[in-house]
């Protein structure tokens, strides 16, 4: 097997971005620990906390993490505390700019229970406008 030494030194701060290929996960992580991230999951839901530990397998423990919920111009984020994620889970692993504001001016934090609701009603229209498809297939607009 070769061995292939990452030096991402070279890249700006802001740029660090880890694809989780299993041969560099390890070491570019490394660059990461104790460092506020974003990870992408499989699910679709956005992660973000401190990175404290990680292993070959891309398996990662966030500090102080926090699930965030954006639903059209709303957003929360929800406490999670320590929070284990399995390797298999993440897509995107990627380090947060402490010195730009994270979300657009134009975004409205609320609280959890509110933001809840307009999940539920998103996911309801989705479902909504599936089945009204459904009953029009008989019509073969393709």
């Amino acid at each position: 097997m070769k061995t292939i030494k990452l030096d991402a030194s070279w890249l700006p701060r802001r740029v660090h971005l880890v694809f989780c290929v299993c041969y560099s996960v390890t070491n570019f992580c490394i660059f990461l620990l104790t460092e506020k991230l974003i990870v992408l999951l499989r699910d679709g839901r956005k992660l973000l906390g401190t990175l404290c530990s990680f292993d070959q397998f891309a398996n990662v423990v966030f500090q102080g993490a926090c699930e965030r919920v954006i639903v059209g111009e709303l957003y929360c984020d929800v406490p999670l505390g320590l929070y284990v994620i399995r390797g298999e889970n993440v897509v995107l692993i990627g380090e947060l700019d402490s010195e730009k504001d994270e979300l657009p001016a134009h975004m409205t934090c609320v609280p959890e229970a509110e933001i809840r609701k307009a999940e539920k009603a998103e996911r309801e229209a989705r479902d909504l406008k599936g089945s009204m498809r459904k009953r029009m297939e008989f019509l073969d607009f393709d």
